[in-house]
């Protein structure tokens, strides 16, 4: 992992990637502890349930879709916060273009 040590001030819109083969993630700032990434989604798109080692919290910035968090399946839209600790099953489905921060 590209390691950032000095501090990040960045525009989401800057990190979008759609592509219609597969959900773009770029990697807008990490370090040991922590990782921030811009998810981009075409509709129909998806992150597949997973359970990883780690916590997250996404918030939606832009589109429509599902969300799995845990046992909950959740319609999630702009604004919309997801948070799932560590060793949780999480994903994404995008109904129209989505753009998640997390």
């Amino acid at each position: 992992m590209v390691e950032h040590a000095e501090p990040v001030v960045t525009a989401y819109r800057e990190h979008v990637r759609f592509q219609e083969e597969g959900f773009a993630t770029v990697l807008v700032a990490g370090t040991s502890r922590l990782r921030v990434l811009v998810v981009s989604l075409v509709p129909q798109q998806f992150l597949p349930v997973h359970a990883p080692a780690v916590d997250l919290v996404a918030t939606v910035l832009e589109g429509e879709g599902v969300c799995a968090a845990g046992e909950l399946e959740a319609e999630v839209g702009p604004g919309s916060v997801v948070v799932v600790p560590a060793g949780r099953a999480r994903g994404f489905r995008a109904r129209t273009p989505m753009v998640l921060l997390g």
